[in-house]
């Protein structure tokens, strides 16, 4: 039986396998992004569609601080989960790979070269000494060549493509609605309706102004949608609009969640 000192030692290591194969660093990374607050994105037929819990921790934080949701480019999307300032480090580099392939080639990134770029980088977290994986999450969404892809890359700079997927908080309930109704042929209107009624197997009450919800289409590039918009999706999918009196409180550790049992922001 392996010593108590010797588990310690692979539980330390960044970059070491213990015996039966396993980064212990990476795991408790995927942990810290199980703890953040759910972000999903949908393929659709006309493009990607967002959504994100984004509700602020406090009446008196501006909810416009809380950015869950970014533009890589014009064609180009993000969403994020897991501690907020690993996330914006890899939002920020994908952002000057992006901006720097228009440069050099005088062309748009790719959406899968642009997401394999990232999780190498975060890959290289997982195997060098003095640094630790990044304690996030993304999904990287938009238009290649007329048609729309998603991928998700995560603390062990895994790329996959999905159809539709979830990262953060809640993703068993969140990921089977997604499985069970996604299908082939929808509207952005019933992506949004999709990912608003998925988010609602996980958080029972919330509100529209809760919501942060983009686009990625060829013809309109990234769109941020409105909160009318959003509030359409809602009673489409017979959700209730009535505000959540719920208080809500943070952790301190700069991950964005609103408790200790992951239901985050």
């Amino acid at each position: 039986m392996m010593g108590g000192n010797d588990q310690q030692a692979y539980d330390r290591g960044t970059s070491l396998f213990s015996p039966d194969g396993r980064i212990y660093q990476v795991e408790y990374a995927r942990e810290a992004v199980s703890r953040g607050a759910p972000s999903l994105g949908v393929r659709t037929a006309d493009g990607i569609v967002f959504v994100a819990m984004s509700r602020a921790t406090s009446t008196l934080m501006e909810s416009e601080s809380i950015e869950k949701l970014h533009k890589l480019d014009d064609h180009l999307g993000t969403a994020s989960a897991g501690h907020v300032a690993d996330a914006r480090q890899l939002i920020d580099l994908a952002r000057r790979q992006s901006q720097g392939n228009r440069l050099r080639y005088g062309e748009p990134v790719g959406v899968e070269t642009l997401t394999k770029f990232v999780t190498d980088h975060i890959q290289e977290n997982t195997q060098r000494g003095g640094t630790r994986p990044y304690g996030a999450a993304l999904l990287i969404g938009g238009i290649e060549n007329g048609e729309p892809r998603l991928f998700a890359a995560d603390p062990s700079g895994t790329p996959n493509e999905w159809k539709a997927t979830v990262i953060g908080g809640g993703r068993q309930d969140i990921q089977g609605v997604l499985e069970e109704e996604w299908e082939e042929g929808l509207s952005l209107a019933e992506g949004i309706e999709l990912g608003v009624r998925a988010l609602a197997a996980h958080e029972e009450e919330f509100v529209p102004g809760d919501l942060a919800v983009a686009t990625v289409t060829e013809a309109e590039g990234y769109r941020t949608v409105p909160e009318s918009e959003v509030s359409e999706a809602f009673e489409a999918a017979g959700l209730a609009g009535d505000e959540d009196d719920d208080e809500t409180s943070a952790d301190d550790d700069g991950t964005d969640e609103t408790d200790a049992d992951g239901d985050g922001e």
